[in-house]
């Protein structure tokens, strides 16, 4: 009876005996590591946006605004204004090549040209320009754009910002006043966005938004309704909010209160 049992066990391991010895290891391995391995994934949120451009040349794409082509190359809209000889209200157009160098970008070597005489230019009598919209002058009184847990916190790398948990559809507020210089989908990484001017230093953003409610132009209150929470961009529903200081991105929580 005891060489039966024996026996019987031996017929169970004979197929896994016979397995070469480079599987069975590889089967030890894969165990050991599913033991090691825990749940604390990394969110898609951490992952890197780029970084500050300061060479090259973007070409405007259909829906784009100087603040939103500053925004995604972490530039001061009014640093490529200058550095491309575009005046305000910054209009730009679909195709249009926009220089990220801080200054004219290097010269080629000039190429020998015949001499030819120039024609006297006619003066052109440039138009007055219309007047800004009012921006906040003096210290901007910022409110939360939303309540709800922070889930993701300001490092300036991975994450310019902070990122707020919330319900889908849940009421988005404007963080200060201001006039929105870009409402769409055109940057990636932020799914529908809203940006507001507050004044010559400050914009803010707005990301991930199911629905937005403002359209450029559009000026706005402080704890005025401009979009809703959603998970465009992201993997679940939350507001991405960001402040930048002349085209830099800094901490929301050293400005909103406490």
């Amino acid at each position: 009876m005891q060489r039966r049992q024996i026996k019987y066990g031996n017929n169970q391991l004979t197929p896994w005996l016979r397995l070469p010895g480079v599987v069975l290891c590889g089967l030890l391995i894969l165990l050991l590591l599913s033991a090691c391995t825990n749940n604390n994934y990394a969110p898609i949120y951490n992952l890197e946006r780029p970084k500050t451009v300061t060479k090259g040349v973007h070409t405007v794409r259909r829906g784009e605004t100087l603040y939103a082509i500053a925004w995604r190359y972490g530039r001061d809209y009014r640093e490529l204004a200058r550095a491309n000889g575009i005046r305000w209200p910054y209009t730009i157009y679909l195709g249009q090549r926009i220089s990220l160098y801080k200054s004219a970008p290097p010269a080629s070597a000039p190429s020998k040209t015949t001499q030819v005489a120039k024609k006297p230019q006619q003066r052109v009598v440039q138009p007055k320009p219309a007047p800004q919209p009012v921006v906040t002058k003096g210290p901007i009184s910022w409110r939360w754009p939303v309540k709800g847990a922070i889930v993701g916190r300001f490092n300036g790398v991975s994450n310019k910002g902070i990122d707020i948990k919330g319900k889908a559809g849940q009421t988005v507020r404007a963080a200060a006043d201001g006039v929105v210089v870009y409402a769409g989908s055109g940057l990636i990484g932020y799914g529908n966005l809203v940006i507001i001017k507050h004044s010559q230093t400050f914009l803010s953003a707005y990301a991930h938004n199911k629905k937005v409610l403002v359209a450029e132009k559009n000026k706005v209150k402080a704890g005025q309704k401009i979009a809703e929470i959603g998970s465009s961009g992201a993997s679940e529903n939350k507001l991405h909010f960001e402040i930048r200081k002349n085209g830099k991105p800094v901490n929301p929580l050293w400005y909103l209160p406490k």
